[in-house]
């Protein structure tokens, strides 16, 4: 088809070098391979992506559903974010074995914890499926029956697409709809936790240094993937082995110096670099700083009290890191679509786009788009705006309010499935509510949900009118004294009976009462019509893409970010945020010690990794006397990158990606090479605590160590 056409042109024709985009793998073939040669890559796009050979993709796993991790021994030792490995860390830790504060190490994979739920998924295959999956699709009129068409294709492809039993088959769209790609996947369920160091390293800085350079975090932990005897994916089983994978990635410990290639290899979540000017005008005005302003009120209130208590600090340490991470990168996120002048490039870019049209002779197919999109835009801005402060007040930070949720959603299945299915998600949800209860602290979120619903009841376009003349602190009060969702034994107690009793006691609850006034009210009046309108929006943005795509011959368009597998690249780079500042590349173990605070929670460091300070104790992995910890590169990432690998030009690991300067969070819509800038752990660093901090040499025994700048060295296993 004539997309086709084009996308296998933008994909060999060698137009200019670039750093920054999200590729796909099975595609960089030409082009990209031309570029990242040119950039010193000394690699093929075979040795990075192969369905008949072992391959550096190979070694790349989505680890959990959100996070990147890479295989760095033939034991199935895999390395990821110390952020991404964080619950599983804390659900082991307790107040008598804090590993959070304390790290852990297993000198023995019988010491190994397992992770009930944790999954490993590795690439198989990528597989272009468009053309099926769009069959008949054209002829239809509305958008609606359009999709409908779309997924009975999806779902008839994934069933019928060739692959063994223990594989999955998962399409993905590319391109707003105009390309569909098969994955065929493994998936291992039985994870275990190996190595992690201690907060005051693997989370050093905290939030306060959070999206912020320079950096001085050892964010990383360590786990394994295990498999049944036939080195298949199989459930947790104390007879499972270590699981042998086809590649693993040599650690290179010769270093890094600015202008050296990177290449960062994972599973970036989701970005929007195609947005049109008033989708990036309603995020800085209107949506983001909503956002913003509800977890800056959560934080503030988990914060205080998290300082005080340390059985506190263990429970909302998890949490309050999730919702600190995205708060921080909104605010960046702001200030850098500002800062880089992103609305009027948008807007200037329009402007050539129309000439195009006028010029292609496409008036009739695209001449509306643009002012189709403001109109939808305009309509739909109270609607996106009220969506927002449902979601975030109600579904996310508020965890009484998001408990209710879960029930409420119990009772629409009662009412549109009947006994039977109730029953069914009622033990599921049990389950779900006994893990998240040990983390609930009522009077914690009690202030939480002071603060917030007053923000709701106050500034959501749409609330119910009963609300508008509430007292919130009265409210408060009443639910957190009267509801039985303040506990794990009162959801037990609700849930109890037949559907009937389960139903009337439900609707006999203060806090359920509140939940189902809201998310009626919400369905009732929000839902329905911004789901209409962004249905609509999704349609326009198909257009959009393909229209540029189609008129602009020359330009580079990688597919937007949904956490499929995708290869980026760049160099070691430093950076000037403002005038007359510049950030060197790379920062030391000394940074570690200036910022040192003892007894803080964001800046203690611990008194061993001082004493390896103060006698320069750094093995092999020190560089000119100084040991280094972090690095920056123009790596083009995003959330889901956490833990991706930094590769050498050879193939060798070299770092540990986990986060992105704070002037450059922008790159999700508008990626900037002079400020957008991902931040690395060096492998060194991770290697030096690994062995002399924690003095887990077993580990460095698995791994290859190797000298690729200087071929007369042979590769070490030991320090």
């Amino acid at each position: 088809m004539k997309f086709l056409k084009l996308l296998i042109l933008l994909f060999t024709i060698p137009i200019f070098s670039q750093q920054g985009g999200m590729w796909i793998p099975s595609l960089l073939k030409g082009m990209n391979e031309t570029e990242m040669k040119n950039l010193g890559m000394k690699m093929t796009a075979e040795d990075i992506y192969d369905v008949n050979k072992s391959s550096l993709k190979d070694a790349i796993v989505h680890f959990n559903g959100g996070c990147t991790s890479e295989i760095i021994s033939n034991q199935g030792l895999i390395l990821t974010n110390h952020h991404c490995g964080y619950d599983a860390i804390q659900s082991h830790s307790s107040v008598e074995h804090d590993y959070l504060q304390d790290g852990f190490w297993a000198k023995t994979k019988q010491a190994e914890l397992p992770n009930p739920g944790m999954v490993a998924t590795l690439i198989v295959s990528i597989n272009d499926v468009t053309t099926q999956v769009l069959e008949g699709v054209a002829s239809l009129s509305s958008e609606a029956e359009k999709q409908k068409k779309i997924q009975e294709n999806i779902t008839k492809v994934q069933n019928t697409f060739a692959k063994e039993s223990w594989q999955e088959a998962k399409i993905r769209t590319f391109y707003e709809g105009n390309q569909y790609i098969l994955f065929v996947t493994e998936t291992f369920k039985d994870i275990r936790l190996v190595g992690a160091p201690p907060s005051s390293i693997g989370k050093f800085g905290s939030d306060t240094d959070n999206w912020v350079w320079p950096r001085h975090t050892g964010d990383f932990s360590i786990f394994r993937i295990y498999a049944n005897k036939d080195n298949k994916p199989a459930e947790y089983a104390t007879d499972n082995i270590p699981y042998t994978p086809k590649h693993f990635l040599p650690i290179s410990i010769d270093g890094i110096s600015e202008d050296d290639f990177t290449l960062v290899f994972g599973f970036p979540g989701r970005t929007q670099e195609y947005l049109p000017s008033f989708a990036v005008e309603q995020l800085v005005n209107t949506l983001n700083p909503a956002k913003i302003e509800i977890r800056d009120a959560a934080l503030k209130v988990q914060d205080g009290f998290m300082r005080k208590d340390k059985a506190i600090k263990i429970q909302y340490a998890s949490k309050y890191a999730s919702v600190a991470n995205y708060w921080k990168k909104w605010i960046g996120e702001k200030q850098g679509l500002e800062k880089s002048n992103a609305l009027k490039i948008k807007q200037d870019f329009e402007a050539e786009f129309s000439k195009r049209v006028d010029k292609a002779g496409k008036s009739k197919e695209y001449g509306t788009l643009l002012s189709d999109f403001k109109e939808s835009y305009t309509k739909i801005n109270d609607y996106a705006l009220a969506r927002d402060y449902f979601n975030e007040v109600v579904l996310r930070n508020t965890e009484l309010l998001s408990f209710g949720f879960q029930l409420y959603q119990l009772e629409q299945i009662f009412n549109a499935r009947g006994e039977q299915a109730f029953t069914d998600r009622k033990q599921n949800a049990l389950l779900r509510f006994e893990d998240a209860y040990k983390d609930f602290n009522p009077t914690v979120d009690e202030r939480v949900f002071e603060q917030l619903m007053r923000l709701y009841s106050t500034k959501s376009p749409f609330i119910p009118a009963s609300l508008k003349s509430e007292d919130i602190t009265t409210l408060a009060k009443t639910i957190y004294s009267n509801s039985k969702l303040t506990s794990y034994k009162g959801v037990q107690e609700l849930l109890e009976g037949d559907s009937k009793v389960v139903m009337e006691q439900l609707n006999n609850d203060k806090g359920y009462q509140l939940v189902k006034l809201l998310a009626d009210y919400y369905a009732a009046n929000v839902a329905g019509t911004y789901n209409e309108l962004n249905l609509k929006i999704n349609a326009l943005q198909r257009e959009y893409m393909k229209a540029q795509l189609e008129l602009f011959p020359d330009a580079r368009f990688f597919p937007d970010a949904n956490s499929t597998l995708r290869v980026t690249y760049g160099k070691v780079k430093g950076y000037s945020p403002s005038d007359a500042v510049y950030y060197q590349p790379v920062t030391h173990l000394e940074g570690i010690i200036e910022k040192y605070v003892p007894g803080d929670y964001e800046f203690d460091v611990p008194a061993k990794l001082i004493e390896l300070y103060n006698t320069k104790d750094y093995g092999i992995y020190g560089e000119n006397g100084k040991m280094p910890v972090c690095f920056i590169g123009t790596n083009h990432t995003t959330g889901g990158n956490s833990g991706s690998p930094a590769i050498d030009a050879s193939g060798n690991l070299i770092g540990l990606n986990f986060d992105r300067v704070w002037e450059g969070t922008m790159s999700d819509i508008h990626y900037d090479p002079s400020i957008c800038r991902n931040i690395m752990v060096d492998i060194r660093y991770v290697l030096f605590i690994v062995d002399k901090y924690a003095n887990a040499t077993n580990l460095i025994e698995e791994m290859k160590l190797v000298h690729p700048k200087n071929s007369t060295k042979k590769s070490k296993k030991k320090r």
